[in-house]
């Protein structure tokens, strides 16, 4: 017997069997979350962060604050606004710097996850995307940047991203453009 998840997306309908909640996607037509617990609960249960109300969430098991939204995107009406931005690992890099000199999340050391960070926010028991969307809506199945460079002697240098969708882990040239999503150890 599969049991319904305990979230979904805001505004959604979630079907009887598994959840089944519209997602923001880069497509046309958006996929669909699903998220199965049939057999394991979820790994990133809602009651596992704590909304800051201020477009952050703390994860109390990793002790790890986190945007909600990706960059690019904005804090509005309890979700996530607009799209991601895809950026380059420096345009990255830069991006946490920029939001640190700002100061416009209370704090001056957010940075790129490394990917067990990241890995740890991903959902197991669900696809399109990998995220409990109620804790970071919007979330596309799309890759994300990590701080972990992929040690290499080609000419290109790599670093590993983590994708929402089927891909998991992998590594992508610096050069190439992915999602970014914040975070900074809580205190």
């Amino acid at each position: 017997m599969t049991t319904r998840a305990k979230f979904a997306a805001p505004g959604a309908a979630c079907a009887a069997a598994l959840l089944l909640c519209p997602t923001s996607g880069r497509a046309a037509d958006p996929p669909v979350q699903s998220c199965d617990v049939s057999l394991y609960p979820l790994s990133t249960p809602t009651a596992r962060f704590e909304d800051n109300g201020d477009g952050t969430v703390t994860d109390k098991l990793s002790k790890l604050m986190w945007m909600r939204c990706a960059v690019g995107q904005t804090w509005t009406k309890g979700t996530c606004a607009g799209s991601p931005a895809e950026l380059t690992w420096a345009a990255a890099i830069e991006a946490a710097q920029a939001v640190n000199k700002r100061g416009s999340y209370f704090f001056n050391d957010w940075r790129l996850p490394q990917v067990p960070e990241l890995a740890g926010i991903a959902e197991r028991q669900c696809k399109n995307p990998r995220i409990n969307l109620t804790v970071f809506p919007a979330t596309p199945s799309a890759a994300f940047w990590t701080a972990t460079s992929r040690p290499s002697n080609a000419v290109e240098a790599s670093a590993y991203v983590l994708g929402f969708g089927a891909d998991g882990v992998k590594y992508a040239s610096k050069l190439e453009t992915h999602d970014v999503r914040l975070v900074r150890t809580a205190p």
